[in-house]
């Protein structure tokens, strides 16, 4: 490779991407951003070529939560950014670290209405509204610093997504010297004074109870010791799920949703909270509110006080936060179990509960799973069980649909030899069915387990239940059998749920991906 000094902007880029680790982009080349391509193929870095940018966005996504590094996309001007918008606001909401990288107008008809081709007003602004970094630069510099600043947030700061965009004419320009990776900031330490106060709350309370976020999937060990010393059910929030593992006694899972459950925090005189925003998504009750009695970790102070009030808030890493409570917290005596009763299932939940129990039993525990906006998923963040972190990744906070295929896709190329499947409905796999190509063309043997109930069925009962004739909830699907083989994919639609793990068994030793059709009629 040529000097840094004769290297253009658009290339030196990719050698600094490389430099932090970069491994993985997503992306779609475009007349605007081939200048971040030229350097490519001499770089170690593999690029996957998506089908449209939303599935670029949920695939660094996808990517991001199942290896805990940063999903990084290459994107164009214009509908390139207002493309993948919809994965970003996901992300935001789901403190996912992606990186997106786009071209710009040239710095002179940057923001003047001249009719450039994919020409906005103010493209940094758009993406500014779902991003916690959304930087322009001017200068090659301001590209090294931009990328500087994307890297040590999202290793020092709670995960979000970031926006670096870089004009035309600058990536043409001269690199210059200085393209090399900065040394990253660490999460802050959580203070000694505050975790002693939590300490001593724990040691004193009755009835301690523990609640995991999707910021603690790496201090579940941490966790489970200071259960088990003080007796105390661990709850999780759906991100959380997998933080520890869901046999184990002391583990309720995700309850939250339950109206029961906050019988558990009104009887609770010490709730320890680790990495979780305590969120309407994480309650689905918007007047849910803790005011007492909580010890809050987070390494976000902006959620320290909103809007549940916590007596004690300590700044800083879960893993380590909770470590230091473990070696503090003093064995009790007594039994050590937990309960909560779900109630008895109606006739949905409990079919949905059979065929959740096949699919958990056919796949292995370290099975990463990205699953959708759909019936079946939303029975599964309650009842399906999960025992290891980052193996159960479902779109909380925005809700988009067509989240659950190209996520498997960017988890796939992650985790490498691990196994991958995707749980998503009939109607949210046609958001984002174009990237089944882009799991035949790389021969992913992903398992796509389908729910196809020819309908918005969430949306039709919550009409029924809110007194709303059901209308604009049925649909007429394409034969997806035939659809899945003209992208090159195996195709099964299992009769019984014997079939069904028959035909899960077949898909994992696949050598490319299979969509498994999943009806109501297989129950029986």
């Amino acid at each position: 490779m040529p000097p840094q000094a004769e290297l253009s902007t658009g290339e030196a880029l990719v050698g600094l991407l490389e430099a932090y680790g970069v491994d993985t982009i997503f992306g779609i080349p475009g007349v605007h951003n081939v200048e971040m391509y030229r350097a490519l193929p001499r770089s170690g870095i593999r690029h996957v070529l998506v089908r449209h940018e939303q599935g670029a966005g949920f695939m660094a996504d996808g990517y991001a939560r199942a290896t805990g590094k940063p999903g990084v996309c290459f994107t164009i001007t214009g509908p390139g950014l207002t493309n993948i918008l919809t994965p970003l606001g996901q992300a935001w909401s789901d403190s996912s670290n992606v990186l997106v990288i786009s071209s710009a107008l040239d710095i002179k008809d940057s923001a003047q209405g001249r009719g450039r081709l994919h020409e906005m007003l103010d493209q940094r602004g758009a993406a500014a509204t779902v991003t916690s970094l959304h930087m322009r630069a001017y200068t090659p510099k301001d590209v090294r610093d931009a990328v500087a600043r994307a890297f040590a947030n999202f290793a020092s700061r709670r995960p979000r997504p970031a926006y670096i965009e870089i004009p035309l004419d600058l990536l043409k320009e001269p690199a210059g010297e200085g393209w090399t990776a900065r040394t990253l900031p660490a999460i802050a330490t959580p203070p000694a004074a505050q975790i002693a106060q939590a300490i001593a709350k724990l040691n004193s309370a009755r009835s301690p109870l523990i609640l995991l976020g999707g910021g603690a999937l790496h201090a579940g060990d941490a966790a489970v010791a200071i259960a088990e010393k003080l007796k105390a059910p661990i709850l999780t929030t759906t991100a959380g799920k997998g933080a520890v593992p869901a046999a184990h006694p002391l583990c309720l899972g995700n309850v939250l949703g339950r109206e029961g459950v906050w019988t558990l925090f009104e009887n609770s005189d010490a709730i320890l909270c680790a990495g979780s925003e305590l969120s309407e998504t994480d309650f689905w009750n918007t007047e849910a509110l803790i005011e007492k009695n909580l010890i809050r970790i987070d390494i976000d102070p902006d959620v320290m006080g909103r809007p549940h009030t916590a007596d004690i808030a300590i700044l800083g890493d879960a893993k380590e936060a909770l470590e230091a409570i473990a070696h503090g917290v003093k064995e009790r005596e007594g039994k050590s179990s937990a309960h909560f009763d779900l109630g008895e299932a109606d006739a949905l939940r409990a079919m949905l509960a059979k065929v959740l129990g096949v699919i958990r039993e056919a796949l292995p525990p370290e099975t990463v799973i990205c699953s959708d906006m759909t019936q079946i998923a939303y029975a599964g963040n309650e009842i399906f069980p999960v025992s290891v972190p980052r193996t159960w990744l479902h779109p909380v906070g925005f809700g988009t649909l067509g989240f659950a295929l190209p996520a498997g896709i960017g988890a796939k190329f992650g985790v490498g030899e691990r196994p991958v499947a995707v749980m998503i409905g009939d109607y949210g796999l046609q958001y984002t069915i174009n990237e089944l190509g882009t799991a035949a063309e790389h021969k992913l043997p992903i398992v796509i387990l389908m729910w196809n109930n020819d309908a918005l069925g969430q949306i039709r009962d919550d009409m029924v239940m809110k007194g709303i004739q059901p209308n604009a909830v049925t649909l007429r699907n394409p034969d997806f059998q035939a659809l899945a083989k003209a992208y090159g994919l195996k195709a099964e639609k299992p009769s019984s749920l014997k079939a069904l793990a028959e035909a899960i068994t077949s898909a994992l030793a696949a050598d490319g991906p299979t969509l498994i059709e999943m009806t109501p009629r297989m129950v029986g």
